[in-house]
């Protein structure tokens, strides 16, 4: 299976955020603006990191139920601790937390033995131990900073051969800029099915776009960053999608051919967010509910439909995604064929409807006006053949 196939298919990931930075709860910043803490506080919560309670297969089993096709672990964030045996530092939580071990093995292996794809995310960036945590290379010099990094993306790959590798953090100029060049002569043990996703200043293999869909999708494959909720230290609830919520995101992401990849963040212990983990299990029984759907072809063009959908393989069965309860009727336009019957697709319930207007003689469409569900969910609309779309545009003399 090609890189494309496998990674377009996936459809959900699960992105580990997880290190150091769960002791607290706040992440590396490169400013120093107001209520952001110092390089040498922020590493004061290397003691406090213990994996006491890690449990990879916990972990995978929770990510399988989800529905995800993928997970992606923070093998090395921007304040440069490896959550590996790191050859090239001391600075990995193997040397100096109390947490004594590599965590990225028993992620890879877990991942493996339920049929998950393996992703590990490493950052370019690196404070480089710097006292004042400022942005650039260390006192040893940016040509040594960079050898350090090509060492450790070679032991990743070498001792994980991950399925799919995220570079992030190297938008900077100069050698502090991620030379795309480069990465062929890094991972030569690279397989064909292996995807390379590259966060460089908007250089990339991939589209990846943060918390909002793009209004038009990227052609080729591409993947939506979205956080099941906020850091530990913000108040209940606060931030925090519903399961509704992630199902309207992940049915839009679907439809539009990406992949949805939720954020989760771990404690420092090892375990996830018990919301998290009703969140993603939620959103795992919707998925098994609606499999058709969601493991179909990217839908209608805009217009034809006021909300995501997605075509069978055969091109004979379309599914409208009614993610919100309509307070109206929900029209279907621009279809040429004739509609066999119209159901909700997780219960096979057969739904209402009409056909109003059009002129077919002269090549003008019906509109399909269907009875909206109940509840909010997934419409399988049965078409008398291959769809076959109206197309055409009237112009203004």
């Amino acid at each position: 299976m090609t890189a494309q196939s496998w990674f377009a298919e996936a459809r959900l990931g699960i992105f580990v955020h997880w290190g150091i930075s769960s002791v607290r709860g706040v992440a590396l910043s490169r400013s120093s603006g107001p209520g952001e803490i110092a390089y040498q506080e922020y590493m004061e919560q290397l003691g406090g990191f213990t994996a006491v309670r890690y449990s990879a297969d916990d972990w995978a089993d929770l990510f399988a139920r989800a529905g995800a096709g993928y997970a992606v672990m923070t093998a090395k964030q921007h304040d440069g601790v490896a959550l590996w045996d790191s050859a090239a530092t001391e600075l990995s939580v193997v040397r100096a937390t109390p947490a004594g071990r590599d965590l990225v093995r028993p992620f890879t292996r877990a991942l493996r033995r339920r049929g998950l794809r393996v992703g590990l995310y490493f950052s370019y960036h690196d404070p480089g131990h710097r006292p004042d945590g400022a942005v650039g290379p260390s006192r040893q010099g940016a040509s040594a900073d960079a050898r350090v990094r090509r060492r450790q993306v070679q032991e990743l790959v070498g001792n994980y051969q991950p399925d799919l590798l995220w570079f992030d953090g190297a938008g900077g100029r100069g050698q502090e800029r991620w030379a795309a060049q480069e990465l062929p002569g890094l991972v030569p043990a690279l397989g064909a099915g292996t995807v390379v996703i590259r966060c460089a200043g908007g250089d990339g293999d991939y589209a990846t776009p943060e918390l909002g869909i793009p209004v038009v999708p990227s052609d080729g494959p591409w993947e939506l960053c979205y956080p099941l909720g906020e850091a530990q230290v913000r108040p209940s609830g606060a931030g925090r999608p519903s399961v509704g919520e992630l199902v309207h995101v992940f049915a839009q992401t679907i439809a539009g051919g990406g992949n949805l990849l939720l954020r989760t963040s771990p404690r420092e212990d090892g375990t996830i967010l018990p919301e998290h983990a009703d969140r993603l299990a939620g959103l795992g029984r919707w998925i098994r509910r609606n499999r058709d759907a969601v493991y179909a072809m990217a839908g209608l063009p805009y217009g034809y439909f006021e909300g995501p959908s997605t075509l069978s393989r055969d091109r004979r069965t379309l599914f409208l995604f009614c993610t919100r309860a309509p307070q109206h009727l929900i029209e279907l336009r621009g279809l040429r064929n004739a509609v066999r019957r119209i159901s909700v697709l997780s219960t096979g319930a057969e739904v209402s409807y009409r056909v109003a207007g059009g002129l077919p003689d002269w090549n003008i469409p019906r509109v399909i006006r269907i009875r909206p569900p109940a509840s909010p969910g997934v419409l399988a609309v049965e078409l008398d053949g291959e769809l076959e779309l109206h197309q055409e545009t009237w112009m203004s003399e």
